[in-house]
């Protein structure tokens, strides 16, 4: 169809426009390679954001068209251009530089500054690799606030200099941006100090997991000297391709067992070094003498109440049995009062709350803090007293309710520990 055919049937009267099979012919033309720039230039302003997506992908649509495109009010037109120029720019001919290419830079450039995050990561994603993409485009690219849109230019892209790359660890467009730096393949030493000298915790972690960065020895010495209050880079440490004696050592005395016992099967230590911290593992594993082991009733404090229900009973006459009497019970840690005061607001046996205590379940433990009518405030306190779990197991709110769990599963729970003294 000829340019003129077409445009006469563009300006057909609105009941044939309104047809599906003419929207489809629109999509049909505007991602033909043969539609004259004049008809590309009426659908580029279609209603039909379908028909619009179709020139934005055409790859003959003329730059003077895309640029229309590249304001199009639809992000999904505007992504749909900028993944086409990301792969068309960089492949324009030299003879066409002094036109074509330089409107269609224009446009690219416009899209790579676009305020949708969708636009500029289509961007990112597509140049990534490319070496032919105009560097001020790139560094614009690595240098987004948006980890989605710089990520992958930071990770892969060869324009990226060491000096481009020191400028973003030096001063970070974004509090991760040098974590992504240090995670670049085949980081130089002189990053790696950079990286080290910024004092970032999360990026020296990444880079020292970063098995192709160039880490100068001394630097990583420098880093094992400091590793003692950073538990993050205790494994990536212990897993460097390469590790100074002096290194080695260092991490015996400060990593857990389970990395001591990686340390120790490192094939590149010297012998006496390695038997050193084999027996130094050893030691660590050593059972420890069984020492009978109190109940929490029998640790709670002599100045508890000697009848703990009964006194639960008198702060519930006296109005009192509240969530800060139960937080001072478990802050004086009378673990017996705690338990009472829970079964007598919950309006349970006792025994419910010890079983609970016994089992050591939180969960149990949380069903029993919502049902005595007291919040999660109180709940923490309650599974460290009378669970004895360590704090990095404590059930934290999570949800809506103000509780970690439904209201389903904690009725479930107390039904459990109900159900299981009969």
């Amino acid at each position: 169809m000829n340019g003129v055919a077409a445009v006469n049937v563009l300006g057909r009267d609105a009941r044939t426009r309104g047809t599906a099979s003419d929207e489809a012919m629109r999509v049909r033309l505007g991602a033909s390679a043969e539609t004259a720039p004049e008809v590309l230039v009426v659908l580029a302003s279609d209603s039909i954001v379908t028909v619009r997506a179709a020139v934005a992908m055409n790859s003959a649509t003329p730059p003077d068209v895309d640029a229309v495109l590249a304001t199009d009010a639809d992000e999904r037109v505007r992504t749909l251009l900028a993944r086409k120029l990301s792969a068309l720019v960089p492949s324009l001919s030299r003879d066409a530089r002094d036109a074509m290419r330089e409107q269609a830079c224009a446009t690219f450039s416009r899209l790579v500054a676009d305020e949708a995050v969708r636009v500029r990561a289509a961007i990112a994603d597509v140049v990534k690799e490319l070496p032919g993409v105009p560097r001020d485009l790139i560094l614009r690219l690595a240098s987004d606030a948006t980890l989605s849109v710089s990520e992958p230019v930071i990770l892969l892209s060869p324009l990226l200099t060491p000096e481009d790359l020191l400028a973003l660890v030096t001063t970070p467009p974004a509090e991760a941006t040098p974590t992504l730096v240090a995670r670049r393949p085949r980081l130089p030493a002189q990053l790696c100090d950079a990286i080290a000298a910024s004092g970032h915790t999360d990026a020296i972690a990444a880079m020292l997991a970063n098995g192709s960065a160039a880490i100068r020895e001394a630097t990583l010495d420098a880093l094992v000297s400091r590793a003692r209050d950073h538990e993050s880079w205790h494994e990536p440490l212990v897993r460097r391709p390469t590790l100074s004696a002096r290194a080695a050592r260092t991490l015996s005395d400060i990593v857990t067992s389970q990395l001591l016992g990686l340390l120790a099967s490192r094939g590149d230590l010297e012998p006496a070094l390695a038997q050193t911290i084999q027996h130094r593992l050893a030691e660590r594993l050593r059972p420890e003498p069984a020492v009978p082991e109190r109940s929490m009733f029998e640790q709670a404090s002599e100045a508890a109440p000697k009848n703990p229900m009964a006194a639960a009973r008198q702060l519930k006459a006296e109005n009192r049995l509240d969530e800060a009497a139960l937080l001072a019970a478990t802050h004086r840690g009378e673990a017996r009062l705690a338990c009472a005061m829970l079964a007598v607001a919950a309006d349970l046996p006792v025994s419910v709350v010890e079983r609970a205590a016994t089992l050591r379940s939180t969960k149990g433990l949380v069903s029993l803090v919502w049902k005595a009518g007291f919040t999660m405030r109180a709940a923490a306190p309650v599974q460290l007293l009378l669970a004895r779990v360590a704090p990095t197991a404590v059930l934290s709110d999570t949800s809506q309710n103000g509780f970690p769990l439904s209201l389903e599963e904690m009725r479930w729970q107390i039904d459990f520990l109900t159900r299981t003294g009969r």
